[in-house]
């Protein structure tokens, strides 16, 4: 228990009892003494009290303060205020000698008449008055602080961070190509969450004032075309497959990227919908799109996928590395030193040292019109200007078949062939032992476990020849074309150049002009145009 102090009142005189703490309880303070007397209004010489505080710490002192009665002193308290008059605390005096207890229902009241009407803690009262505990605060009342709300907010729910940041390589090298710069959705895909505002709760003081919690921000989905709002406000949908971007605080989808060129900047582009390249592609970067790709400017020793045609308005230069591959049609005003495949048509100006295929119709014949060097396919007609090279560069054309026919039916037959080396080598072992078992030879475990791995061989291998021959004559009644099928050169063809038409092809001997390369009787023929 702390130590206190009391008044005592005898007759004729008046002092202060100060009683010391026991079991470790805290010693009298003497600025607490002080402080109740000047409040009672009681003299002291104050050299004298501190040495009998000091003197109370082990024992029972007592300090004459006046030769005077006067009345009793009930138990009373002092009551300090926070200045933000949210919490209050009581520091209790005891009462004088033949002075009466405060009770804990006199207490509220008190508290109610000075204003406190809030947050006043009963339980701390009561607890005061069962076990009493002089010159300490004691919090006996407390407001309520303003529960804060939170601001609406939007959960974006892709990249929004536009700084290109290049892909780690294994290796602990960056790879400049692949920059991570594009948002792909998909079409149902959430692309943002409106998370809406929470307001906060009111508090109040002690003496009953209202105390307003802060203003919370409102905010709502801002968003573009292709783009779906819920009901309630609070989600943005993709309506179609594209990339979505965050631009000034409005949510964008688009299923046509826009790009000014691909090079350092933007890195390879890998996309879901079209792709439009206002100005160039680099070197070595690639472009993937789902849907069409179209390049204004010029295309250099790149790789070009596309799910629909590819269109380039100012030719490429594939530099011997650069590709094409379109699920449509290929479009460029010249393809030089390309792989190029076209499942529907080629359309080019010129086509000079290059791989092309088609699985329609290779078209050449513009201004300039020409096809020099390299090898041109097409399941239907090739239509040109000017074939082939009066300086001898090797030009092959091809028509009358899906060029992916006849690279499978070359497979095939080499397939074959390597399957009958093997039964050629096969065979013969399995004829011996036959013939050496007739005559009673008997084989090791070791050479039985050998010529059963041969049998097994032996079966594969035939049913494989079957299986591959069956398909092979299959897809040889698809390589000789349709009637209408033909080379045709509207200006001039050089000797040298190479014309095949289904399975069988020709050298062209000498120049000529304005002629067709059709299949007429097991052959191909030159007719006029």
């Amino acid at each position: 228990m702390n130590g206190y102090f009391r008044l005592v009142m005898e007759k004729g005189k008046t002092g202060i009892k100060l009683i010391p703490p026991t079991e470790g309880g805290s010693a009298i303070r003497l600025n607490d003494v002080i402080e109740y007397l000047t409040m009672k209004d009681y003299a002291c010489d104050l050299p004298t009290l501190k040495n009998a505080v000091a003197a109370a710490e082990k024992e029972e002192t007592v300090l004459v303060l006046e030769y005077d009665t006067r009345l009793e002193e009930r138990e009373c308290y002092k009551l300090t205020v926070t200045p933000d008059k949210m919490k209050a605390y009581a520091k209790f005096y005891a009462a004088s000698s033949g002075g009466a207890n405060m009770t804990p229902e006199e207490m509220i009241r008190d508290l109610e008449a000075r204003g406190i009407r809030c947050g006043v803690k009963r339980d701390a009262v009561e607890r005061f008055f069962q076990h009493r505990e002089y010159c300490e605060d004691i919090l006996i009342a407390e407001g309520v602080l303003p529960l804060q709300g939170r601001d609406a907010y939007i959960e974006y729910k892709f990249n929004t961070d536009k700084k290109a940041k290049p892909t780690l390589k294994e290796d602990g090298s960056v790879d400049f190509f692949s920059l991570n710069i594009l948002n792909h959705c998909a079409k149902g895909d959430v692309l943002a969450v409106l998370h809406p505002e929470e307001p906060g709760t009111p508090g109040e003081t002690l003496y009953g004032e209202r105390l307003r919690p802060a203003d919370v921000k409102k905010t709502v989905l801002k968003y573009g075309n292709n783009i779906e709002l819920s009901e309630d406000g609070t989600t943005l949908t993709s309506q179609v497959d594209g990339h979505v971007e965050l631009v000034e605080g409005t949510v964008f989808v688009s299923d046509v990227l826009v790009v000014e060129n691909v090079d350092n900047s933007t890195g390879n582009i890998d996309y879901e919908g079209n792709v439009q390249i206002n100005g160039n592609v680099g070197t070595n970067f690639v472009v993937r799109a789902q849907g069409d790709i179209l390049v204004k400017g010029v295309v250099e020793g790149a790789s070009l996928w596309a799910g629909g045609n590819i269109v380039i308005v100012r030719g490429m230069n594939g530099m011997g590395k650069g590709s094409l591959q379109a699920e449509g049609n290929i479009i460029a005003k010249f393809l030089e030193n390309v792989t190029a495949q076209a499942k529907g048509y080629v359309s080019s100006e010129s086509i000079l040292h290059s791989q092309v295929t088609a699985g329609e119709e290779v078209n050449v014949d513009g201004r300039r019109g020409f096809i020099t060097g390299g090898r041109v396919c097409a399941t239907g007609s090739i239509n040109v200007k000017t074939l082939g090279s009066a300086m001898g560069a090797d030009t092959v054309v091809e028509v009358g078949a899906d060029p992916g026919i006849k690279d499978r039916i070359a497979q095939i037959q080499n397939q074959i062939e390597e399957d009958r080396k093997t039964l050629q080598s096969v065979q013969p072992i399995l004829l011996s032992t036959k013939q050496k078992l007739a005559q009673g030879v008997k084989l090791t475990p070791e050479q039985l476990k050998y010529i059963q791995s041969l049998v097994l061989a032996n079966k594969q291998k035939t049913e494989a020849i079957e299986t591959a021959t069956a398909e092979l004559e299959a897809l040889q009644k698809n390589v000789n074309g349709t009637a209408d099928t033909a080379v045709r050169v509207k200006g001039m063809v050089y000797a040298g150049t190479k014309i095949c038409i289904g399975d069988v092809s020709m050298v062209v001997q000498k120049d000529a002009h304005y002629c067709r390369f059709v299949r007429e009787r097991g052959d191909v023929k030159m007719a006029p145009l």
